[in-house]
């Protein structure tokens, strides 16, 4: 529904030209094509397009975009799962190093590296270099600031800017929208519904496998040491975490009520007990210290005492690698219910994920830089 309606939107606009069509477009579609000029031929072309972007703007572009730059977290991630990388012609200073924390960045470092730096990039803020972008050019940028650093930055630099983003789980709408969006706009339209289709598959399927266990079959579980706003011990952990909730895991965090990510009173987790508990590998530095101060806490879990701790490589890093983090469900489901993930063998899976959103199976590289799945071992 949601495409077909850009694509009506779009052809009606166009067929009205000069006459002056207006429309109520949705958020997230294109819409009310402005003409700027005429074909040799005496045929109207609009050079111009009129969106409705992720935040509800209306935003002018031109119909053909050849450059674009990308800010805030997550936009170039979209724009690269897009297969549309080559249109960037500068860079965030934090995605000019290489890191395989980030697929996106870990493929396609060779086109970022030496681009000019259009921001700082990273963690919360909103930095970008203005004089540079405007220096630039771009025909587009396309930004994941929040909404008032969007503006600002349109003002500044005189330059569209389409606001794409979404939230910190895999299954987001706002990313079907801003991949929806941004295939109607950079031609990337079949790509981006593959990764759509791709994404929707794999929720049903997760649900699917364990939507008939009941609550009471299902162990509980812990996922610790995880990554945002930068590192954490045993404590950061998540309510609703996304990988748990896609399989119907039963996470003891979801008791607090809470949502999202927190630091979570350690005693509170021995008072839970889980029966399986995850951990960041990326972390694990955090977490064996704490296992050296006070070891007898650790032991005294039973998951720890029953060798069930399980390394789960963390998703988030300049927001979620959406790839990763659906890999993680697909290994926690292994963990919790080997039944009905048998079928699963995960460096595999992980691979496919890794090949169909970056176009490269990386995950032997990942084991290389000590990120992998498995059981680990607290205190080694």
């Amino acid at each position: 529904m949601f495409k077909k309606a850009i694509t009506i939107l779009m052809a009606l606009c166009l067929l009205a030209g000069c006459a002056g069509c207006a429309s109520t477009p949705a958020s997230g579609t294109a819409s009310d094509a402005t003409q700027t000029g005429a074909a040799a031929s005496g045929t109207a072309q609009a050079d111009t397009v009129t969106i409705t972007d992720l935040y509800g703007r209306q935003v002018t572009l031109p119909r053909e975009i050849k450059s674009i730059v990308c800010t805030g977290a997550g936009a170039l991630r979209m724009i690269c799962y897009a297969q549309a990388q080559d249109l960037v012609i500068g860079a965030e200073d934090s995605d000019k190093t290489q890191t395989i924390k980030r697929g996106y960045n870990y493929v396609n470092n060779a086109i970022f590296k030496d681009l000019p730096s259009i921001g700082k990039g990273g963690g919360r803020g909103y930095t970008a270099y203005e004089e540079e972008i405007i220096a630039l050019a771009p025909d587009v940028i396309f930004s994941a600031y929040n909404s008032e650093a969007l503006e600002e930055l349109a003002s500044k630099t005189g330059i569209p800017v389409v606001a794409i983003t979404y939230d910190s789980g895999m299954f987001d709408e706002k990313l079907f929208q801003s991949l929806e969006l941004i295939g109607q706009l950079l031609g990337k339209q079949e790509r981006c519904d593959q990764l759509t289709d791709a994404l929707k598959a794999a929720q049903q399927d997760l649900s699917a496998r364990t939507q008939d266990i009941a609550d009471a079959d299902k162990p509980t579980a812990y996922s610790g040491a995880v990554t945002f706003s930068g590192g954490h011990g045993f404590e950061g952990t998540y309510a609703n975490f996304p990988p748990f909730t896609a399989i119907g895991a039963k996470n003891v965090v979801d008791e607090t009520g809470l949502d999202g990510s927190l630091q979570i009173d350690l005693e509170k987790v021995l008072v839970w007990d889980p029966e399986v508990i995850f951990l960041d590998p990326g972390n694990m530095d955090l977490v064996n210290e704490q296992y050296d101060k006070n070891p007898t806490y650790f032991q005294s879990l039973q998951a720890v005492k029953n060798g069930e701790v399980y390394s789960m490589i963390s998703y988030n890093n300049y927001t979620t690698n959406v790839e990763l983090a659906v890999a993680d469900a697909y290994y926690a489901g292994t963990v919790m219910f080997p039944e009905q993930f048998a079928d699963i063998d995960i460096e595999q899976k992980a691979d496919e994920l890794f090949e169909l959103f970056l176009g490269k199976p990386i995950y032997s590289d990942m084991q290389a830089a000590g990120l992998s799945f498995g059981k680990i071992t607290i205190g080694e």
